[in-house]
């Protein structure tokens, strides 16, 4: 019985030292941090830009339809996924220009080089 214990810990023991495991929750602790960012980001958009129009528009009501909570869930769904759209391009537009423009390869020169050297020798028979 003892045995089969010690197993089952050194098991699990393994399985959490496992990179899967870390990067798992590592990925679950950034996500929870980008949602947060994402909610103040969509409260901000549907509260300054959003509120007016859906109020115009009077779907509150459409809460009280049948499928109204469908409807709902998929404007939020839609306004959720257009905010880390804006996120995702702009972290994107940052890379880009964080990116430093590699010069000319110098080996790629030096070969280059050397080839019309050799060319222009040949033509003048050296």
């Amino acid at each position: 019985m003892a045995q089969r214990r010690s197993s089952f810990f050194s098991d699990f023991k393994a399985f959490l030292q496992q990179g899967n495991v870390v990067e798992l929750a590592v990925a679950v602790v950034i996500g929870g941090a980008f949602g947060k960012v994402v909610d103040a980001v969509v409260t901000l958009v549907m509260g300054s830009v959003l509120a007016p129009a859906l109020k115009a528009a009077n779907v509150a009501s459409i809460a009280s339809w049948p499928a109204g909570a469908v409807i709902v869930a998929l404007i939020n769904f839609l306004v959720i996924a257009f905010v880390v759209f804006l996120i995702v391009r702009a972290i994107e537009a940052l890379r880009r220009t964080e990116k430093v423009v590699a010069g000319p390869d110098p080996q790629a020169q030096l070969a280059s080089a050397a080839t019309r050297l050799a060319d222009a020798l040949d033509r003048r028979q050296l």
